[in-house]
């Protein structure tokens, strides 16, 4: 029996899709019986990287909803409208939907999930985190019997790119974003990615699949790479850490009520050499999910493209296919199914946050320094790993002293950096990042 999709875009994943379903040769056999049946684009007379029957494309998206013909909608337009209303619009007339974008799904998670249940059709969202790497379903099926301690992870491929650039080559920042944006890595506006806002979507969706209710997307403590100084990623280098954006997502525990506390995070984070993710380079991406029983997972590969996103729609274009193929064209799919069965979650405030941390200081080329700074710590309770004191040519012959501390709630931390900044001998906290 041949299902007709309905595809809301036609940019990059859009076409990727469109390509896989008009050529079913040599892919799995449930791929012949999905047809194309209606395609909402912007711009009729735009060329396209692949021919399509005139007569399938529409730029009124609605119509490619509403058309009986249609039984699947797959949205890969990207934004927050319209395909928010489009995907509830889908849902509303009791169709499944498959959606890449982050966005909606960060922050309208739960209005579409109540919708789907109330409908008893499914949402599902595998290339929405990870591109091709199957993620979503291991976390809401093959890992749900694992308490999960941590997920935490590089989702961001741009960011991964350019830091892998610049730790390899030393090379600067703006020059490396450049290429990147020549390369198509990056968006002539790479504002999502370098300043944390697209790993923040991402790991909003991990983090409410991995403990089973939503989380406040923008609660969520976000720091991009685009005020990252190479000077930070060599003197990590040079300390056995790689830098890396790492978007976390951990459980601190359960209240009274049942209510989970998390701590979820983005930032440019050092890693030391050993870690699994230390190792990710280039555009690839990597998820680690760290739980009880099963100890550490991570998975691994292509984060993004029209490949790999593709991928990912499609193997969940067949997911639903097959299920509508057991219960028949006319049976209703479990509504249990469509939607997660939420409980509360609760970001913790971020003082109570527990990390190790990276600081570099500017400070007066003098005795004592040192040991200044590190009793401002001490009177905090604040343990310290490692002290440097580097060569440095900055003007006026100042020094730079690196710190790594142990493992410290963020409030005592931010204690002892304002003692730190008061002293006389400090001229700037030059930079401020985690540490694994």
């Amino acid at each position: 029996m041949t299902i007709g999709i309905g595809l809301l875009g036609l940019g990059t994943v859009g076409a990727g899709v469109a390509g896989i379903l008009t050529t079913p040769q040599g892919r799995h056999p449930l791929v012949s019986e999905l047809e194309l049946r209606r395609v909402a684009v912007r711009d009729l007379s735009r060329p396209r990287p692949l021919d399509l029957p005139e007569a399938i494309l529409s730029t009124d998206p609605e119509a490619v909803v509403d058309d009986p013909a249609v039984d699947i909608v797959v949205e890969v337009m990207g934004g927050l409208e319209p395909a928010r209303s489009l995907i509830l619009r889908a849902i509303e007339a009791g169709k499944p939907v498959v959606t890449a974008n982050k966005a909606v799904i960060a922050r309208y998670g739960d209005e579409i999930a109540a919708a789907a249940a109330a409908k008893g059709v499914y949402v599902l969202i595998e290339a929405a985190v990870g591109g091709g790497i199957p993620i979503i379903e291991p976390l809401k099926q093959s890992l749900g019997g694992n308490r999960i301690q941590r997920v935490s992870g590089i989702i961001n491929g741009t960011t991964n790119y350019i830091l892998s650039r610049m730790a390899d080559e030393g090379a600067a920042y703006a020059d490396v974003l450049a290429d990147a944006q020549r390369l198509g890595y990056a968006e002539a506006d790479p504002a999502a990615d370098v300043e944390g806002g697209d790993a923040a979507d991402k790991i909003a969706i991990l983090a409410g699949l991995a403990y089973g209710g939503s989380v406040e997307r923008t609660a969520i403590p976000t720091e991009g790479i685009h005020r990252l100084d190479g000077r930070d990623v060599n003197y990590a280098d040079q300390l056995g850490y790689a830098v890396k954006l790492v978007a976390s997502a951990r459980c601190l525990g359960t209240d009274a009520d049942g209510t989970v506390q998390l701590d979820v995070s983005v930032g440019p984070t050092l890693l030391p050499r050993d870690h699994p993710l230390a190792g990710v380079h280039g555009v690839n991406n990597a998820i680690l999910v760290e739980g009880d029983p099963v100890g550490r997972v991570m998975f691994y590969g292509p984060g993004a493209g029209a490949g790999p996103t593709a991928s990912a729609v499609v193997a969940d274009i067949l997911n639903i296919a097959g299920i509508r193929e057991v219960a028949g064209a006319g049976g209703a799919l479990d509504p249990l199914l469509a939607a997660s069965r939420w409980r509360r979650c609760r970001l913790v405030d971020p003082g109570v946050s527990q990390h190790r941390n990276y600081l570099r200081l500017r400070t007066g080329d003098q005795p004592g320094v040192i040991g200044r700074i590190g009793s401002c710590f001490g009177d905090e309770g604040v343990s310290i790993r490692s002290i440097v004191q580097f060569d440095s040519s900055l003007d006026g012959g100042d020094a730079e002293i690196v710190v790594i501390t142990h493992e410290v709630a963020e409030a005592s931390f931010r204690r002892a950096l304002a003692a730190i900044e008061a002293l006389g001998d400090v001229t700037a906290v030059a930079a401020c990042l985690r540490t694994l």
